[in-house]
């Protein structure tokens, strides 16, 4: 299962991407696209799913995160498309509940091949340092696009953003590991159509 991996360049008149995904890995993080809060959350991401991220990122950053946070995200989907392939063998299906703290976050995703994002994930503070809260839902719908997959995040409980959006990216990390995941009770691949 090594061999699951994608590389993504994309380059715009706003900004340069570069990452390498290996699906399988040990939950390695090395990130520098300029945005701290981003980095963070894709640090944990990366260790809650155990997979092996490297990216670097530049862009606009004086005018704001926007394009590098969305870019990115545009960036990991492509990724994962790349690396599941034909996504024979997988499970397809992963879901996690995630508390932190005050914080309960329920992540549900299928790589069924149709970009949907249901977003139900209201943040009390409209920013953390100098991050805008707003690009979550941005890097969140940049990334269903370009996987392919259905992502639904919804509130349970929380009162603190910056626990509402931890708890939502471990809880990614954690359903796409299961979702990835080679089962080996699947053969080929896991649709009554035949394809995703």
């Amino acid at each position: 299962m090594s061999g699951r991996t994608g590389s993504v360049s994309r380059k715009t008149a706003e900004t340069s991407v570069e990452l390498h995904l290996a699906v399988d890995g040990e939950g390695r993080a090395r990130l520098a696209c300029g945005v701290p809060f981003l980095e963070h959350m894709l640090t944990l991401f990366c260790r809650h799913g155990f997979f092996d991220l490297s990216l670097t990122a530049e862009g606009d950053l004086p005018v704001d995160a926007h394009h590098v946070v969305e870019d990115t995200g545009l960036v990991l989907g492509e990724a994962f498309s790349k690396a599941l392939g034909d996504k024979a063998g997988i499970r397809r299906y992963g879901s996690a509940l995630l508390p932190m703290d005050d914080a309960l976050v329920m992540v549900a995703v299928d790589f069924s091949g149709r970009p949907y994002l249901a977003y139900d994930l209201p943040l009390p503070a409209t920013r953390l340092g100098t991050f805008e809260t707003e690009l979550v839902e941005e890097f969140l719908r940049a990334f269903v696009n370009r996987a392919g997959c259905t992502l639904h995040v919804r509130l349970l409980a929380g009162r603190n953003t910056h626990h509402i959006i931890e708890a939502l990216f471990k809880g990614l990390g954690r359903a796409l590991d299961a979702a990835t995941a080679i089962d080996p009770r699947v053969k080929g691949i896991p649709s009554t159509k035949g394809l995703l």
